[in-house]
């Protein structure tokens, strides 16, 4: 049997076929601030939830100054069912003040910018580089993670989020690095599932290492 070569090419046509419409999960309206905030209530939350969350927490902050001027407990009562309100909210409000104070009220739009931003990690800051300012970004998320080592781009094992995010960013074409992720999270959630994968009816299967071993 010949050895087994990841294809990203194939992937991707593939994905494209399956959702050709692939967008960010969390609703925001187009607005940069909007996608921040939901994406920082989204650790360890659905998106489902936040975007239900969001409803009423834009209604009573519906911009970066209204949050900057927020009372804590005002935002911690709100985003209460996203869970670590404590500490969502106080991130919140905090980078909405830097936002306010050093940014003239817009979201920056460089990865060293978002992460001077209280509770914004690479994966956040790709997300919107991404999806609001068209740049290149891996979201190196849990199932970005687990779908690319079955497709054999680097060992099943590796769990290190800056480092797929370095190995796929020289693999995903440039142009295609935000939508192939949101794409990775929809196959993940529909087929690629972490404890029980519909391998036999998937149509990656040719392309993984999983597929490739039966």
């Amino acid at each position: 049997m010949p050895a087994f070569t990841p294809d990203i090419e194939k992937i991707q046509s593939v994905l494209r076929e399956l959702y050709p419409d692939a967008v960010c999960s969390l609703e925001y309206a187009g607005d940069p601030w909007r996608l921040l905030i939901a994406a920082r209530l989204s650790a360890q939350c659905t998106d489902e939830r936040v975007n239900i969350v969001c409803v009423p927490l834009f209604e009573a902050f519906p911009d970066v100054r209204a949050m900057a001027e927020a009372d804590p407990e005002a935002v911690e009562e709100i985003v209460r069912p996203c869970g670590l309100y404590h500490t969502k909210a106080a991130s919140c409000i905090a980078m909405s003040q830097i936002i306010l104070r050093d940014f003239d009220g817009k979201v920056p739009d460089t990865m060293e910018d978002l992460l001077s931003l209280p509770g914004v990690g690479r994966k956040i800051a790709n997300l919107l580089l991404g999806d609001c300012f068209g740049k290149p970004g891996i979201v190196a998320d849990t199932h970005c993670i687990r779908l690319n080592g079955r497709f054999g781009f680097y060992p099943e094992t590796l769990k290190d989020p800056l480092r797929v995010e370095k190995i796929l960013s020289e693999i995903v074409p440039r142009e295609d690095q935000a939508a192939y992720c949101h794409r990775m999270v929809l196959f993940g959630r529909d087929t690629c599932t972490a404890r029980a994968p519909k391998c036999g009816d998937c149509p990656l299967k040719p392309y993984c290492l999983r597929g490739n071993r039966s």
